[in-house]
């Protein structure tokens, strides 16, 4: 890789947007200018934008095309994640975190069984290097599950490990307080009432045997390895009190705006779904985030099940709130990185990593045309 000089850009910087030149030397960025450049070799943008690579946190994507319908299973899992971040990529994505359950919160098992296919099939496509996203692991764990801390400990040394975070999905509480969005949820896809009843049952007993101790193994194991941790679906002041007492510093998918402000008075990072910004709401019927970073109670964003709502997001924040460019992008980029501690992407900087992603605005929607990660082109 030698020099490429992107130009004619409205380059989104930490500080601004502003319309300039952009010089990348081997993977890296060397420097950041207003203005054109006259130079023959300059690749015009046409007045594009140029934005640092997204990152994500939290996507569950791959999920789909592992099982891309009810009782199809992909028979190659390579073949599925490749198939993932070539998506992930068009999406304007560079660094991801997929997010793998450790565990099930359902007695049925699927995500046990996709677990370590997944992983071996991420590690295999980042050490063959024919991934074009640079892929990490956000290990999900589900308290409920007898055996999430047996099943996690081997996996709390693995140097992909990037985040863990500890969830609860019992009916009732959390992401599932209103139990007739649960049962909307489950019914359509074709869970009779007779079965969830007996889920919702099983899911409580559970919760009381498991949730207490597990929640303490896994977050154990983090400490001792320092791993980052998140809580998940945060709903009163007390849960974001007790991630606090224990050390985590993300509140990710806050469900109401007392658990966010909670989160954000108490120095933790709040995370919120992109989908949920794009749609207007969530979709279980928790607090809209676009009420919350109205409030300016939102640091970060994640695509969770639609990658290309992450960069869609971020503009709607500078569209619909009036926030500047730079900041929205933040949301999706360098705040997410310091989240993580990645201290090497994030932004258009000198010296930082050439992430890049040129955007077109087509009928109101940012398009990704063109990616690059590490100086080099992905898409």
């Amino acid at each position: 890789m030698g020099e490429m000089i992107i130009t004619n850009a409205r380059v989104v910087t930490p500080d601004a947007a502003f319309d300039g030149t952009v010089v990348v030397e081997g993977a890296s960025i060397r420097s950041v200018e207003s203005g054109v450049s006259g130079h023959p070799a300059a690749l015009d943008f046409e007045g594009d934008f140029l934005l640092p690579g997204l990152i994500e946190m939290h996507t569950d994507n791959m999920e789909k095309h592992l099982q891309p319908r009810p009782g199809v299973h992909w028979p190659s899992a390579t073949a599925a994640m490749a198939a993932h971040d070539t998506q992930l990529a068009g999406a304007g994505i560079t660094t991801v975190l997929d997010a793998v359950s450790v565990g099930d919160y359902r007695n049925e098992g699927s995500r046990r069984r996709n677990m370590a296919k997944t992983i071996d099939a991420l590690r295999l496509g980042m050490t063959e290097s024919v991934f074009k996203a640079e892929h990490h692991l956000h290990l999900r764990c589900e308290l409920c599950d007898d055996g999430v801390v047996e099943i996690f400990e081997p996996y709390a040394r693995d140097p992909m490990v990037r985040l863990v975070s500890v969830m609860d999905h019992t009916p009732g509480q959390r992401q599932w307080r209103d139990m007739d969005k649960l049962y909307q949820f489950h019914s359509g896809r074709g869970m009779s009432d007779a079965d969830f009843e007996a889920f919702v049952k099983d899911s409580v007993a559970r919760q009381s045997k498991n949730v207490d101790g597990n929640r303490q193994g896994i977050l154990d194991l983090c400490r001792a390895q320092g791993v980052i941790t998140a809580s998940h679906d945060d709903t009163t002041e007390d849960h974001v009190d007790e991630a606090v007492a224990e050390g985590i510093s993300i509140s990710e998918f806050p469900t109401t705006r007392e658990a966010a402000r909670r989160a954000s008075q108490r120095g933790m990072k709040v995370v919120m779904g992109s989908p949920n910004v794009v749609r207007g709401g969530s979709h279980s019927g928790n607090v809209a985030a676009l009420d919350l970073a109205r409030d300016d109670l939102v640091d970060g964003l994640s695509s969770d099940y639609v990658p290309i709502s992450l960069l869609h997001a971020a503009f709607m924040l500078h569209d619909e709130l009036e926030l500047p460019l730079e900041a929205a992008v933040a949301t999706v980029s360098e705040n997410v990185a310091d989240m993580l501690g990645f201290d090497d992407r994030g932004a258009i900087v000198p010296g930082r990593r050439a992430d890049l992603v040129r955007v077109r605005r087509v009928d109101g929607a940012p398009l990704v045309r063109t990616a690059w990660r590490e100086g080099r082109q992905i898409i």
